[in-house]
This record gives structure tokens, sequence and C-alpha cells, in this order.
């Protein structure tokens, strides 16, 4: 289990943050759902991504209004970004975009509600050719909120 505070925080030099993010992956706003890459490995198949859950997600104007609670479906979201996201630092995939096919096993364990930090953690299992698999999970204040097993497509990227 990977929990982070103030004292065990990565270096901040050690950080992807969110323009690198930007210049690898084609979200924007407001669907863009990692914020940074706090680890990501040499072999760039696992990394912890993070996502700051604000009040200011447009998502929360109609989810639960009342009682916001992030749609599960953008918990995996974040999940398969931050898969996406390491596994275009490769130099192997330039000029591709991973595109989500397909996810098994998928579990939702905790509500992540304004305020929570989710950390994203990811294995990318396998890829041949084109086609590859992934494994990840989201947590919050170290608790599993969801994972899932994630199938995806290298794509050329459209300028």
């Amino acid at each position: 289990m990977v929990t982070f505070n103030l004292r065990n925080m990565p270096e901040e030099s050690d950080l992807i943050d969110i323009q690198q993010i930007l210049e690898s992956l084609p979200h924007r706003y407001p669907i863009l759902l990692v914020d940074r890459l706090l680890e990501v490995n040499e072999a760039k198949t696992h990394g912890i991504g993070l996502k700051n859950v604000t009040f200011n997600e447009p998502f929360f104007q109609g989810h639960y209004p009342g009682m916001p609670i992030m749609p599960g479906v953008l918990i995996i979201e974040a999940i398969a970004q931050t898969a996406a996201a390491i596994m275009l630092m490769n130099p192997e995939h330039a000029g591709k975009v991973p595109i989500l096919g397909g996810v098994e096993n998928g579990k939702f364990k905790r509500m992540v509600i304004p305020g929570d930090q989710l950390l994203m953690e990811v294995e990318i299992l396998w890829i041949r050719n084109s086609v590859g698999k992934g494994r990840g999970t989201a947590k919050v204040d170290g608790e599993l909120a969801a994972s899932a097993d994630l199938l995806f497509k290298l794509a050329p990227r459209n300028s």
C-alpha cells in the first residue's frame, strides 16, 4: 500500500507535472482526470498518478446534488488515463494514443467525494502489436475505492 503525506512525498523533481501530462495525453478539461504522476518505473510499465478531487468538478452538479459522489466510470477513466500517460512516456509508443477498449473485473469499494485525493496505481501487464492489457486501482487515504483490468489499443495519433 502506498500512501503519501507531507513527510514522504516524492521529491518535486521526480514528479511528472500537469504540463508534461498535457504534452502526452490528448485529454483536456473537463475530462483530464490526472493531475500528476508521482512515480513511474524505468520500464514504463508501473506507476502512480494523482487526482485532486474538488467540488468544482463539473460532474458534481448533476451526480447526486446535495451529496456529491464522483461517478465510478470517471474513477475508472482516471485509472485508464494514468496508464495511458505512463505508456506514452515510452519512446516506443510516440505518436500513438491508447484507446480504452474494455473494462474487466471492475469493482467499486468506496465513495470518492470532494476533498479526496485519488491515487491511481497502474501496471501495464502486456502489449502485443497495438493491443494491450493493464491493471489498476484507485485509493483514497490508503483505502481501495475502485479496481479494474483495462484493455486498450494503441492507435495512431491524428495531428
